[in-house]
Parts: structure tokens; sequence; C-alpha cells
């Protein structure tokens, strides 16, 4: 158990600049969702799915983010655009997971949030098991109705987040971390 231990006392977000290929397999994948998805589910509703973006899909995900970017930024330099449009193209998989609340007379909102967050670290922690790296990531596009819509959110979907997924191209450095006793209190 002081593995798990050890594991999860240093897991660490990995820029998805500084990953590259290969992602993992459609096998991996499958792995990697089957445990995103098991996770406290209060009614047992799964308040949530998952899109992957892989190979072009990546891309054409790009292409909505940068045309509803364009759209809304008129004077944006080309530049700029082309920024927004690689938004999920750094590393080789991007997971987007969604969150869906679901009407429940037991179940309020706020866990069914919380269930996606869940999820979606339960997906970090699954492709860093694994040996990737993982950043789960939102940004603008995150919260923007037309970028959901056009990657196929129905209207009451939101994005928890995207989780960036590959392959480590360098060492990566610990950032510091709160102190228990600034976070801590003991009722």
């Amino acid at each position: 158990m002081s593995d798990v231990i050890d594991f999860l006392r240093t897991r660490r977000s990995v820029k998805p600049r500084d990953m590259s290929g290969p992602g993992p397999s459609a096998e991996e994948i499958e792995t990697i969702l089957t445990i995103g998805a098991r996770v406290p589910d209060h009614g047992k509703i799964a308040p949530w799915r998952f899109i992957v973006f892989e190979g072009d899909g990546r891309a054409r995900a790009g292409d909505v983010i940068a045309r509803v970017y364009a759209r809304k930024n008129p004077s944006a330099p080309q530049e700029e655009i082309e920024i927004e449009k690689h938004q999920l193209t750094e590393a080789p998989l991007v997971i987007g997971v969604v969150s869906c609340i679901k009407q429940h007379p037991k179940v309020p909102s706020w866990e069914q949030v919380l269930s996606a967050g869940a999820s979606a670290m339960s997906i970090v922690n699954a492709a860093n098991a694994l040996g990737y790296g993982t950043n789960w990531l939102t940004g603008w596009f995150a919260y923007d109705r037309d970028v959901l819509d056009g990657l196929g959110l129905k209207p009451d979907e939101r994005f928890a987040g995207f989780i960036h997924i590959g392959t480590p191209t360098k060492p990566n450095k610990d950032r510091p971390r709160p102190a228990l006793a600034d976070i801590v209190t003991r009722f």
C-alpha cells in the first residue's frame, strides 16, 4: 500500500507543451475511462460523460475553438487565433470530462458536479499510474456556450475540464504545496 501512497504523494501535473507521443493505446484509454467512471455517484446516475479528443479530432476541436474566438474577437491578430486553434493539440490525447446535471429528488446538483470532478481526478490518476503525464485544464473555451455547442454538448452540460495526456518530454519539477497548518482546522 505504501507504493500507492507514494504515488499519490508525488503526483504532479505536466504542461501539455511538455508532452509528446506516444499517448495511451486503445486498451489503456479504455482502462483510463473505466477508472474515470468508478467514482462516488450518489443515486447511480452517472452525472458525467467523456469526450475523447485524439488524432485529427483534436484539430477539429481546435477549429471550433478558433472560429468562436475569431468571431468574438474580430480585431484579434491571426497569431492569437492560431494559438486558440492549437489548445487541444499539444498532448496526443485529451479527454473532456462533461458534467451532466440530472434532475433527481435526492441528489443535489452540487453532488453531481463534485462527482464529475472526482471522475476527472480519477482519469488523471489512472493515466499517471500508467506512466503518462497529465494536466487537468479548462480555459475560456470550457465555459463558452458557443464552443460547448460546437463540441456537441447539450444545453444543460458543461466541461469539468480537459485532461491532457501524453509522454513527458522532460523532468517535471514540483511546485510549492500549501502547509497543512495553513489549511487544516480541527473541530
